[in-house]
């Protein structure tokens, strides 16, 4: 039978924690400017548009 034990993700060999905190940053920044640009341009169409 597979052994079902707990993996330990976090000690685990290889898991760079550094990294993926840094990936999670740079993509929640971009989320927070790409949909403040999104806004920005649906108010231009808003004003430019009508």
């Amino acid at each position: 039978m597979a052994e079902h034990s707990e993996v330990a993700y976090t000690t685990a060999d290889g898991n760079d924690y550094i990294a993926h905190e840094q990936t999670y940053e740079g993509f929640i920044t971009l989320v927070k400017y790409g949909t403040a640009t999104v806004i920005l341009i649906l108010i231009l169409m808003a004003i430019f548009l009508t």
